[in-house]
């Protein structure tokens, strides 16, 4: 019986070590030694992530996989970015063909427990919403009752029309559809009344319409939808993606921009003490880049290869785009302006 116990003891500590290595960096290991991150993000999505003329996916959410490739290597084009479907994009993290995923994931409970996934950092905060086509004639999302939703599968969407729509007693249909193409076409052809997703999506949706200007999104958001960047667990790369982040946050906080970077630099010594532990590489972090390996001028390379968070945000999204999303005062602004956008104290 001794012998047993102790064989089983030596098979928990041998167990214990091997996750604990497989947390602690074996992930970002593998992606120094592959020489690029591969970054998932959608096929098709306006606004998000688009192949442009060159097959090169352009939009809000690669630039968060571009901030990974410039923190890691110092070179943006060390991301690798795919395009897949949603349904697939957690599976191909969780069965590691991938090393992180920046397509408008939504971070929910179960989805956190799950051990082959690490939800790191929200990068927008969204809500679930519906688009109608104008010649239906509904102006809010109250009237309804008995209509055919278009929705994707393996999504959250599902689970927010059925509690909306059970709260109110309202009756209704699921065109359940997991090809967004066949689900858009399907919408557009009419077999849906009203399309279902997350409102950024339905703006980015609405511009793959034959017609954008003949659809309305209602008025009503019905979830809250933090949309958050993945990666497979391991304690060096959630790291960087966080702390990444919160260096575009920073920046931003400071007015620090791709544009007017170097000259900061330049002129460090007179820079206040928190933007010389921001770029000061004898600084904060000189620090963490000695402690996860990384170019000790990684957040520089952040900043002046992808921008800060207004940038990235103003040059996808903003006013002067044809989403004309305004943020100030939504939660995407940052906390100094009532925002819900927080960043961390890097020192």
């Amino acid at each position: 019986m001794r012998r047993i116990v102790f064989f089983a003891l030596v098979l928990l500590t041998v167990t214990t070590v091997f996750v604990t290595q497989a947390v602690a960096g074996s992930v970002l290991d593998e992606i120094k030694a592959e020489g690029k991150v591969v970054c998932l993000v959608n096929t098709n999505s306006p606004g998000f992530s688009t192949p442009d003329s060159k097959g090169v996916f352009q939009g809000f959410n690669t630039d968060f996989c571009r901030m990974a490739g410039a923190a890691i290597f110092g070179d943006t084009d060390k991301a690798d970015i795919r395009g897949i479907g949603f349904s697939d994009s957690m599976k191909t993290i969780v069965a590691r063909k991938a090393h992180m995923a920046s397509r408008s994931i939504t971070n929910t409970g179960t989805r956190d427990a799950d051990p082959g996934l690490a939800f790191v950092v929200t990068t927008f905060y969204d809500g679930q919403g519906f688009m109608v086509a104008n010649s239906l004639g509904v102006k809010s999302a109250n009237e309804l009752d008995g209509a055919t939703v278009c929705a994707e599968e393996g999504s959250t969407t599902l689970l927010n029309i059925a509690d909306w729509f059970g709260n109110r007693k309202m009756s209704y249909k699921v065109e359940n559809i997991g090809d967004k193409t066949a689900r858009l076409q399907a919408f557009y052809a009419g077999k849906c009344d009203v399309l279902a997703s997350d409102y950024t999506a339905l703006l980015s949706d609405r511009q793959l319409a034959p017609n954008p200007s003949g659809y309305t999104i209602l008025p009503e958001i019905i979830s809250n939808e933090p949309l958050t960047l993945v990666s497979r667990p391991d304690q060096d790369l959630e790291a960087i993606l966080f702390w990444g982040f919160q260096v575009m946050l920073t920046a931003e906080q400071h007015g620090i921009t791709s544009q007017n970077v170097d000259s900061i630099v330049k002129d460090l010594d007179n820079q206040p003490k928190s933007v010389r532990r921001l770029l000061g590489e004898d600084s904060a972090v000189g620090d963490m880049a000695e402690k996860l390996q990384i170019p000790r001028s990684w957040a520089y390379n952040i900043i002046k290869q992808v921008g800060n968070y207004g940038e990235v945000f103003e040059r996808h999204l903003g006013e002067s785009t044809v989403f004309k999303l305004v943020r100030k005062g939504t939660p995407n602004d940052l906390s100094s302006r009532g925002g819900l956008m927080y960043a961390y104290p890097i020192r």
